[in-house]
């Protein structure tokens, strides 16, 4: 008997692996490695960028340089001017005080009588008291000079020197009436302004000293790889932001001898001042001491309590008046003239 075929089992099909473009890892991967250099490649950028706006700001700050150093040139110049004028003031001063000792020398040398005598002192006070106001505009003094001329006249009490009495009285009122001028309050003023211009803080200034700590250099073998790679990327990381005001006007970077120039530039400007509210020059006066605060507004930290205390001192000095209208004294003047010529004819 013959053995029968045996029935052939077909296998199942061996199942292929799936191919390696399928696999959801490696596109993950691909994602995170393209952020990480699309990352990279914008930080590159943005330094590149930042690198630019420094070299921009430092050229500014040269050009900046170039017209301070042109101010000041100009402001020595009008320095020189004011000073020439001051000297020219001067020289008139001691002209009118030679005038006055010539006539002091010729009265103590003449024979005069008492009243002679009298109305020549009061002609001295009231000559006197007009060249305080035509030279430096002292009211207090010309004030004192008029009430000695009166108290002279009060003390020998005479009928025929009522008239005078009267007039001088008179030009007193319209002399207490005048508006004050602090000039010796005024230039102390500036003057605290000037010493401490040397202690107020820029708003930015290039450090000439490298950062604490830039020289310590740490051992690498020390520092885990992985803290260096977390520290890169957190310091890529900050350059990314940048925090920028605009609701005013940004500081102009200034290294150590730009600060010093623009110091001694704004020094120079209430210098300028100072003569100018000594010459009573209302307009020079004035202007020095806008461009003064405008610097310090620009330039210093407006923020900090000494900053702004000379803004405000400056401010305050612009705003006051040094030129105002003295009265004149041509009235006592012509009262003396008429009583002396009323005593020459008897």
């Amino acid at each position: 008997m013959s053995d029968a075929p045996q029935s052939l089992v077909p296998l199942a099909p061996r199942s292929q692996p799936a191919p390696f473009w399928r696999n959801p890892w490696l596109w993950v991967v691909l994602a995170v490695l393209g952020l990480v250099l699309w990352q990279w490649l914008e930080t590159r950028s943005r330094l590149a960028q930042t690198q630019q706006e420094l070299a921009r700001r430092l050229a500014e700050s040269d050009r900046v340089v170039s017209e301070s150093r042109v101010l000041v040139g100009k402001a020595m110049e009008q320095t020189a001017e004011l000073q020439r004028k001051y000297g020219a003031i001067e020289a008139r001063l001691a002209e009118f005080q030679d005038q006055a000792d010539a006539l002091r020398a010729l009265q103590q040398e003449a024979a005069v009588s008492r009243d002679d005598a009298l109305l020549a002192e009061v002609e001295q006070a009231l000559n006197n008291a007009l060249q305080q106001l035509q030279l430096s505009g002292n009211v207090q003094a010309a004030i004192l000079a008029l009430e000695a001329a009166d108290a002279r006249l009060g003390r020998h009490d005479r009928p025929q020197f009522l008239a005078l009495r009267r007039t001088l009285a008179r030009d007193l009122e319209r002399l207490r009436a005048t508006p004050f001028v602090d000039v010796p309050g005024m230039n102390l003023r500036l003057e605290n302004v000037i010493v401490g211009l040397d202690n107020l803080p820029l708003a930015l200034e290039i450090k000439a000293s490298a950062r604490p700590g830039a020289d310590v250099v740490p051992e690498v073998a020390q520092v885990p790889w992985w803290r260096l790679l977390i520290e890169e990327g957190w310091a890529e990381l900050k350059g990314l932001v940048r925090i920028q005001r605009f609701d005013r006007q940004e500081a102009v970077l200034l290294s150590p001898e730009q600060s010093l120039i623009l110091r001694e530039n704004i020094k120079l400007r209430l210098l300028n001042a100072r003569l100018a509210l000594l010459t009573r020059d209302q307009w020079l006066f004035r202007s020095e001491l806008k461009a003064a605060h405008a610097w310090l507004e620009r330039y210093f930290q407006v923020e900090e309590k000494s900053v702004q205390a000379s803004l405000a001192a400056l401010k305050q000095l612009a705003a006051t008046e040094i030129v105002v209208e003295l009265p004149s004294l041509n009235d006592s003047l012509a009262a003396l003239q008429n009583l002396k010529a009323s005593r020459e004819k008897r």
